[in-house]
């Protein structure tokens, strides 16, 4: 006998008969309660809100399983590492992008600490300090008008040491005549402090280091050699005491190896200290000149000295080299470095601290990884370029934060040095060598830094055109490169012995190399090799200019071009991937479906506010917001924020709260939407059309399938929602039912 009662009965009949009228759905009706359960549950429906959220709570938490705190620190850990190389996203093409998107945000962070490092150790004065200088010292002319530059002999030396050289050393007046009494040091355009005293040092060959030929011997009576190392003259000269007449070794001096214009010289020889005055100095070039410091024997002169400007912290360090070669005459060179030697002295450079403390955790997080990726792939890591690339970067990085503090040390050590003995030679052109170095060495690593941005941006089909063109055409393009450079030696060869000894840009086998090149560019004087030879010269440079020019050049560019058309016709048949686009297009309709639906839920909300009285039940707000289309967990949620006597009434005062609270939120997701459309654009619409028939082209599905598709789903998810809310009905009426017996 049946408990319902006639109209009950033939709710539940009709309700039997349309609950699972979809056009959609095209099977047979579902023949176990299970299914339906999977979608609902009544049992959630029919219980108190309030009264068992305790027990419910308990009973999730004995669910789940207890993986306990270091399973997740290591979780955690792990992710910090992952990448296409340890993860295995061969298989998986959005893991793939979206490893390799978490990859170029943590390394755009690291380059931009790196160039913030990099260029925080130079300064844009470097330069006018440097042309100040050389301004000073290479083109300061003395009365006779001989300037450093201008030096070509042992006379013009020693007008420039002791007139321009002691002029612009020891500044000891004003402008007007005044003297500069304030300070026993030097100092140079009244701004750069002379460090120490100056050091003139020479190097010598030996006589009779050649032989001269039988016919000659009775005119010439000495013969020094060009120099080289174990030809050097390391005797005392005559019995004049002094560091001036006595050789030094390398050693001794604390020098290094200087490679100059026509050979490389050693960090010994005769050397002599200059004083602090201009007078004692001036007094000690005479000595040296009267007694014939400089002879046949002298090949290379040096004049080191070092000067420091500390409005803008940075050092000079200066040398000035005279070569004297066996020809005779003198040729000059110069090596002009200023460099930071002082760090840490305003806020700028504490910065760069907190940027170098995160250049060191970035070394370290990337050690890590490539212990990792060789861990799992062993000797195959090394064969992608990218991988080298990596620890190149990393070994530079090591090497540049073991110099750094090797260098503050070092200098600490010799600035407290030359403090106590403010007369001796100031030798920074060890640490100004080594400084210069570093920063090429920062420069050359920040360069590979950015080259590396290719590694991740490559994934996508338009980047990855020119690294599959140069690595496909990179065995063609070395096989004929050694026909260019074969053709290429040639001529320079050809050159070398036609023009090297008239013609400056083809006197060495390497200016030859390079001149060449200037040709290519069309920076080159053709006047030159033509004067040099009128009938070799016009054949020579025409010849060249064809074959290598017009021919040999061109064949690049062609096997580059036809690789490159290959490639892009093959990555045009291919199937149409996950890009990167397309992650960030789903990322923008899905915050973007979530900020709608948020206000949707919140105009609902307003609109069962509307429709209630002064005091508002529970059960009047639900039965409202069901009719709507909302869950029960989401109505008890809104309510019981707002019912803060637990009634579950909400008063007027409540309800008043609950209005401004959801107007709030609804203006502000408003201006949030529009900020979204704004960025993204307005028309993200009709770009994900159109990205979809791309892409539903090459998977095999057309665009009326999917927006049926689309339009399917909507449809399901709507009738699902229909028969939740009508099982719901059912469920109360029985229960009803129940309470009535």
């Amino acid at each position: 006998e049946s408990h319902f009662s006639a109209q009950d009965e033939q709710e539940l009949e009709s309700f039997g008969k349309k609950a699972w009228d979809n056009p959609v759905y095209n099977g047979s009706l579902p023949t176990s309660p299970l299914k339906i359960r999977a979608i609902y549950n009544p049992k959630a429906v029919l219980e108190n809100p309030y009264g068992n959220a305790e027990e419910r709570k308990v009973l999730e938490k004995e669910k789940k399983p207890s993986l306990g705190c270091c399973y997740y620190i290591f979780k955690g850990v792990r992710g910090l590492w992952g990448t296409t190389l340890t993860e295995n996203t061969s298989e998986n093409r959005e893991l793939y992008v979206r490893t390799t998107l978490r990859e170029l945000l943590v390394y755009i962070v690291f380059l931009v600490d790196i160039s913030l490092l990099t260029y925080g150790m130079t300064s844009a004065n470097s330069y006018y300090y440097t042309k100040v200088m050389s301004d000073l010292f290479l083109n300061t002319p003395g009365d006779s008008g001989v300037t450093f530059k201008t030096i070509s002999s042992m006379t013009d030396f020693w007008t420039y040491a002791q007139g321009p050289l002691l002029d612009g050393l020891y500044w000891t007046k004003w402008y007007n005549n005044d003297s500069l009494m304030y300070s026993p040091h030097s100092f140079i355009y009244y701004e750069n402090l002379l460090l120490g005293v100056p050091r003139i040092r020479q190097v010598k060959v030996q006589n009779n280091s050649c032989t001269v030929h039988q016919d000659f011997k009775h005119d010439i009576f000495g013969c020094y050699d060009v120099y080289r190392e174990d030809k050097e003259d390391k005797s005392e000269v005559g019995n004049i005491n002094g560091t001036a007449w006595k050789y030094h070794f390398e050693k001794e001096l604390g020098g290094s190896t200087h490679w100059g214009k026509l050979a490389t010289y050693s960090g010994g020889g005769f050397y002599q200290d200059l004083k602090l005055t201009k007078e004692e100095s001036a007094s000690i070039l005479q000595e040296l000149k009267d007694n014939l410091w400089l002879d046949r024997g002298t090949r290379a002169v040096f004049i080191d000295f070092s000067v420091y400007n500390a409005n803008i912290n940075l050092f000079c360090v200066i040398r000035l080299l005279v070569e004297f070669p066996a020809t005779g005459g003198a040729f000059t060179s110069w090596q002009i470095r200023t460099v930071k030697l002082i760090r840490y002295i305003n806020n700028w450079d504490y910065f760069i601290i907190a940027c170098e403390i995160i250049f060191c955790v970035f070394i370290f997080y990337y050690i890590v990884e490539e212990i990792l990726e060789l861990r799992i792939h062993k000797l195959k890591y090394f064969k992608s370029i990218w991988n080298i690339l990596d620890v190149v970067v990393i070994l530079l990085a090591l090497v540049a934060i073991i110099f750094h503090i090797f260098r503050t040390i070092k200098v600490n050590i010799l600035l407290g040095q030359l403090l106590q003995e403010p007369t001796i030679y100031a030798d920074f052109e060890f640490l100004a060598f080594w400084q210069t170095q570093y920063n090429n060495m920062n420069a050359v690593n920040l360069f590979f830094a950015w080259i590396k941005v290719f590694k991740y941006i490559s994934f996508n089909k338009t980047m990855t055109q020119l690294s599959s063109t140069l690595a496909r055409c990179a065995k063609d393009i070395f096989g004929f490169a050694i026909m260019f450079f074969i053709v290429f030696f040639a001529y320079a060869q050809l050159g070398y012995l036609l023009f090297g000894t008239q013609v400056e840009n083809f006197s060495t086998f390497v200016k030859c190399i390079f001149t060449q090149f200037r040709i290519i560019l069309g920076d080159f004087d053709y006047d030159a090799i033509d004067d040099a030879n009128r009938v070799l010269g016009p054949i020579y440079f025409v010849t060249y200019v064809f074959f290598v020019f017009f021919v040999l050049l061109n064949m690049f560019l062609a096997i580059i071009n036809d690789t490159y058309s290959e490639v892009k016709e093959e990555l045009s048949n291919q199937k149409n991937e996950l890009q990167l686009s397309d992650i960030i297009k789903q990322s923008y309709n899905r915050t973007l479906m979530r900020l709608k639906l948020k206000k949707e839920r919140i105009s609902d909300v307003q609109k069962a506010l509307q429709s209630g009285s002064k005091e508002l039940e529970f059960e009047d707000f639900r039965n409202c917001l069901k009719e709507m289309g909302h869950t029960d967990h989401e109505i008890t949620a809104a309510f019981t924020r707002f019912d803060h006597d637990g009634n579950h009434v909400l008063d007027e005062d409540e309800q008043k709260i609950m209005q401004n609270d959801l107007e709030e939120k609804r203006v502000a997701l408003n201006a949030e939407i529009q900020n979204l459309g704004r960025t993204y654009g307005t028309n993200n619409f009709d770009h994900t059309v159109k990205n979809v028939q791309t892409n539903s082209k090459a998977s095999g599905v057309s665009l009326e399938e999917f927006q049926m598709l689309v339009q399917h789903v909507v449809q399901l998810e709507h009738i699902i929602g229909s028969i939740v809310s009508k099982i719901d009905t059912v469920m109360m009426k029985l229960d009803t039912l129940e309470k009535s017996k």
